[in-house]
């Protein structure tokens, strides 16, 4: 059998190493989470039971989960704090809502009764990206569990130690990782009800292409590269900083962060000499060390593209490098000027600036990319309200940082995928959205 390794990107040593799960291993562990799930749905109250049972475990946990995901993906302890407490908000969220959200909806007709039923799939694969190793994976896995579902994880390799911990944690029948490769989670899709992928649109497009095969339900959520749009009469001081936060978080790396820098000429100068100064002052170093913000790239791979990227990126503009760390998997924030299109997705902590002059000129650039998953827009909110019906995005956020939001429906539009996660629409995404009629 092959076996995969985890590394530290921060000191470049092994881990741990896992045996690799064959498709017959799968297909045995997804025959035991339909048994499972069929109980599983039966009772809401049993549900609500254990997903209390299950924060009580990952709070006991925390610390350890944490260290964990820095260890094996780079990012900076204290974020992946942040995202340990996001996951309890989210159990928490689903607990409150989830009778409410799954209750059947009565509808007025002819008929003596005739209502619409949300009842659960069966069982979901979830197929997840390092970035936001537990959250991608509770944000997913949440909402399908409290709607009846069993689920079935296929994390990224990198982070195979936290995929595991998070099994331990949920410490349910109806929730099972596997360590598999991509080309055994594709042919896993064929023994499902459902997939939710997060991650790359070329791999995104793979699933969904098998998956239409087989006519199974999917939820996408693909790369991006969002717009942050700084208006005229934008706060510039406040601006400056959510932009540093909104480009370095999770060291560069997450779909909704803040990509292209969208500024009206009349404070482009003044914005770029900020944004410098501001990435002058970040504190790059051990992902372990309380006072990091800025840790390595996940992968010595994902250095690599993020070079590459700069390269083409010199030839199109002009290219500003903070006085940081370079060696290892570090990459130093980066301002980049330009006025070419380049529509890659620069996942790492690269921010690429554009002046425009009108606010049609601003829409035109904010759509010029295939991606459409969030964008923000900063200045006077009456302004910035009369850009949203314009921008092609599934989240926009006025004078804040797109963030995702267990209250509120993430994803995208475009290249950056359909369906939705959080909120009562991500929870019904894998439901059987039933209408009875009784005479």
């Amino acid at each position: 059998m092959m076996t995969i390794k985890t590394f530290n990107p921060y000191t470049g040593e092994a881990l741990a190493e896992y045996q690799e799960e064959s498709i017959e291993q799968v297909k045995q562990k997804i025959a035991r989470l339909r048994e499972a799930q069929r109980d599983w749905a039966k009772s809401t109250d049993a549900r609500l039971d254990a997903l209390r049972e299950v924060k009580k475990r990952v709070l006991a946990k925390r610390s350890e989960l944490a260290k964990l995901m820095s260890t094996e993906m780079g990012k900076p302890v204290s974020q992946s704090e942040a995202e340990v407490n996001k996951c309890v908000w989210l159990i928490d969220y689903a607990v409150e809502n989830m009778q409410r959200f799954l209750e059947p909806e009565y509808v007025k007709t002819e008929a003596a009764k005739s209502y619409i039923r949300f009842d659960p799939l069966g069982v979901v694969l979830l197929v997840m990206p390092w970035n936001f190793p537990a959250w991608q994976v509770m944000r997913a896995a949440i909402p399908a569990l409290a709607a009846g579902n069993a689920v079935i994880l296929k994390h990224a390799s990198i982070v195979t130690g936290t995929s595991l911990m998070l099994e331990e944690l949920f410490g349910l029948d109806v929730f099972r990782s596997t360590v598999a490769r991509g080309e055994t989670a594709l042919a896993a899709i064929e023994h499902v009800d459902g997939v939710s992928f997060t991650g790359s649109t070329n791999v995104g497009s793979t699933i969904a292409s098998e998956a239409g095969k087989r006519i199974k339900k999917t939820v996408l959520e693909l790369g991006g590269s969002d717009p942050f749009i700084v208006l005229g009469n934008a706060d510039l001081e406040k601006t400056v900083k959510n932009a540093v936060y909104a480009r370095l978080q999770n060291n560069g790396q997450s779909c909704i962060a803040s990509k292209r820098f969208l500024v009206h000429q009349s404070v482009y100068d003044e914005f770029s000499r900020l944004m410098r100064e501001e990435f002058a002052r970040v504190a790059v170093g051990d992902p372990l060390s309380a006072s990091t913000f800025l840790g390595p790239l996940s992968s010595t791979e994902q250095k690599r593209t993020v070079v590459r990227q700069l390269e083409e990126l010199g030839r199109l503009g002009m290219i500003h490098r903070a006085e940081a760390r370079d060696d290892g998997n570090f990459v130093p924030p980066t301002l980049v000027e330009t006025g070419a299109l380049y529509t890659d997705e620069v996942f790492g902590p690269v921010a690429i600036l554009k002046k425009f002059s009108s606010m049609d000129e601003a829409v035109e650039l904010a759509n010029e990319t295939p991606y459409g998953l969030g964008a923000s827009i900063w200045g006077d909110p009456e302004e910035a309200e009369k850009l949203v019906p314009n921008i092609q995005a599934g989240m926009v956020f006025i004078n804040k940082v797109v963030v995702s939001d267990p209250r509120l429906p993430f994803g995208g539009v475009k290249k950056s995928g359909y369906g939705r996660e959080l909120s009562r629409y991500g929870m019904l995404e894998f439901t059987n959205i039933r209408s009875v009629w009784v005479n």
